[in-house]
């Protein structure tokens, strides 16, 4: 009885968590919120870029299970300069032909999964986005050359739900 009830719990922890982000996300303000409050509130990031001009990306990555990598960036003074959910359309459309797997991370975060096809010679990263038509779960796959480390496509997938 009670591994029911803590499996139950734990269910509706992992439906809601997904949506502190996007909760937390829109209390910081660009040119208002600091990378201290943003660390307090969300922890940690995944992962963090230095930019040419001085600024700093955080990346907010909530893959497997999410559908979000938020990337903040901040200038030199700590302050944050913008917001951006990067598995979006406008994001898949910079992945090009020739990009290298740094730059691929650089631009979408990290990948949930990573599958190896020797008989194809790719190695495919996949996201689990979100779909304005969700008549399953959608995922958005980068195909790399497996010699050359580089994209040669990339592709969109629904996987039918029950």
């Amino acid at each position: 009885m009670f591994k029911r009830f803590l499996a139950g719990l734990l269910s509706i922890a992992a439906s809601v968590l997904p949506g502190c982000d996007a909760i937390s996300m829109n209390e910081f303000k660009p040119g208002i919120s600091t990378a201290a409050e943003v660390r307090q509130k969300m922890g940690a990031p995944s992962a963090e870029y230095a930019n040419a001009d001085g600024s700093v990306t955080w990346e907010y990555n909530r893959q497997p299970q999410g559908v979000h990598t938020h990337m903040l960036t901040f200038g030199p003074d700590k302050v944050l300069l913008r917001i951006e959910q990067v598995l979006s359309e406008a994001y898949f459309a910079q992945v090009s032909i020739g990009l290298d797997k740094a730059q691929v991370t650089r631009l979408l975060g990290k990948p949930a999964r990573t599958t190896v096809f020797s008989m194809k010679n790719e190695e495919v990263w996949d996201w689990r986005i979100e779909e304005t038509n969700p008549q399953g779960e959608w995922y958005f796959h980068v195909h790399f050359d497996v010699n050359s480390g580089q994209v040669v496509r990339t592709s969109k997938l629904m996987v039918p739900g029950p």
